[in-house]
């Protein structure tokens, strides 16, 4: 049996039903969305719970607390949600990369 993850991340031009990936070592399951939005990141845990049997979700850095929240109660406390969150030194590195890609 293998451990099933699901990674969300944001992006304002994401297409989930395009911006997807999946790699299976037999071991560890780790399914990749892209999604626009919060509400977007509900509907696809929710499906990807429903299909795979999903443990955990983690998300990119732009997800708050309250997304968190939300996606664990969407999902009725079944399924661990973190996000992946660096060192104030590595957020300092990333943050002028993510202003210039999403202009802002």
């Amino acid at each position: 049996m293998a451990f099933k993850t699901l990674f969300m991340a944001l992006a304002p031009d994401a297409e989930q039903e395009k911006h997807r990936s999946f790699i299976d070592t037999g071991k560890y399951q780790l399914s990749t969305v892209i999604v626009k939005n919060q509400a977007e990141a509900v509907s696809v845990a929710k499906e990807v719970y429903k299909k795979e049997g999903i443990s955990t979700i983690m998300l990119c850095p732009g997800f708050t607390h309250a997304d968190v929240a939300a996606l664990f109660q969407a999902l009725n406390g079944k399924v661990g949600v973190t996000i992946a969150r660096g060192d104030g030194p590595s957020s300092a590195i990333a943050l002028p990369a993510l202003q210039k890609a999403f202009g802002g």
